[in-house]
């Protein structure tokens, strides 16, 4: 029988969202539903509230999030009810051909729960990135669940399913950073603030932080940057040139995803460097680089997604070393908030005003 629940929804282009009565049914073969306790106001549920990842409305926002498995359908082996899980939206198949040859991090055909949560009236819904965790439960595939430790916070648990992991894989398991490297990191929100915690955690000697806002490049510091560049009043390129001997950093990881700040990766990496993009650029945006100038710098143009992670293996390790002091997920939590505050958490996230604000249920 389907439970009632209250829900964040964003029923048209550009709305305010409203908290709504939401109908999550039992689960069915494959399925889990989750009492959330705690989930992030991550960029992407704006633009998904913006219509800058489909029209498919109404959506049922949310998606960096934790809590509890209540219960379980039909042939669900991986978690049980009671288990405390961080919820994902890389539930990999294991058939595809990524999957089959070895890289599950790259799984081109992940799922999400058959069945649709609906509004009160029977209108289906669109849960964020297949999860919807603006709501008190929500129905998923019981591969979007990652087990891990009961002991960690939920509000900083949460942040691993999209923005923290995304940077923090960046460096880590894209950029493959590694003892002694110099990274630069353009873009220092909470996805860049996370490159930088990978990176300090890789054991980076020289860690740049670039941002246009003194407050960010403030809290990088905190968060594992050893020098910091304001590139409204300085060149980036030739600042982090200056800070690594001349000669650019081994790692670049630019998480703005604009071609302006792409080119400034570009030219501010290393002869055979690396490139990270982890910033999601939108469909209009262009990119032109000289094709001599790529063919000339050798090294590594890659793409981040989800800091090429498998929550699987990743998840439960990063809790490990939270649990243990060695990963500050708590600096990520600017502040905790009820379900309604969701609109005003959008517009301190577009002010620059927090790294996360996290609803707490």
């Amino acid at each position: 029988m389907a439970q009632q629940v209250r829900g964040v929804v964003a029923r048209g282009k550009g709305e305010p969202v409203s908290v709504e009565t939401v109908l999550v049914p039992d689960p069915g073969p494959g399925e889990a539903v989750v009492k959330v306790q705690a989930c992030g106001v991550c960029h992407t549920d704006l633009h998904y509230r913006e219509g800058g990842i489909n029209d498919e409305f109404p959506f049922l926002l949310g998606h960096e999030a934790a809590g509890v498995v209540e219960s379980v359908g039909e042939g669900v082996t991986e978690v049980a009810p009671g288990d405390f899980v961080i919820l994902n939206w890389r539930a990999v198949c294991g058939q595809c051909r990524a999957c089959r040859r070895g890289r599950p991090w790259y799984c081109f055909n992940t799922h999400n729960a058959t069945q649709k949560m609906t509004l009160a009236d029977g209108t289906e819904l669109s849960p964020a990135l297949g999860i919807g965790a603006f709501a008190e439960k929500t129905l998923v595939a019981a591969g979007q669940c990652t087990k891990v430790d009961p002991a960690a916070s939920p509000a900083a648990a949460g942040l691993l399913g999209c923005g923290v992991m995304a940077g923090l894989g960046a460096a880590l398991n894209t950029g493959n950073v590694g003892r002694g490297d110099s990274v630069a990191v353009i873009g220092c929100g909470g996805v860049g603030g996370a490159a930088l915690m990978g990176a300090h955690l890789a054991g980076a000697a020289r860690i740049i932080a670039v941002d246009v806002d003194d407050r960010k490049l403030e809290t990088a510091r905190k968060l594992g940057a050893t020098h910091t560049v304001n590139s409204r009043a300085t060149d980036p390129v030739e600042a982090i040139r200056e800070l690594t001997g001349g000669n650019g950093a081994d790692v670049v990881i630019e998480a703005v995803g604009r071609p302006e700040t792409y080119q400034q990766a570009f030219y501010a990496r290393d002869l055979a460097g690396t490139v990270v993009l982890v910033g999601v650029p939108t469909p209009e945006m262009r990119l032109e680089l000289p094709l001599l100038d790529v063919f000339g710098r050798g090294g590594a143009l890659k793409s981040s997604w989800y800091g090429d992670c498998l929550p699987s293996r990743d998840f439960p390790m990063l809790i490990d070393l939270y649990l243990q002091g060695r990963l500050d997920l708590d600096a990520f939590v600017t502040e905790t908030i009820p379900l309604d505050g969701v609109e005003e958490a959008f517009a301190r996230m577009h002010h620059g005003d927090v790294l996360r604000s996290v609803v707490v249920f």
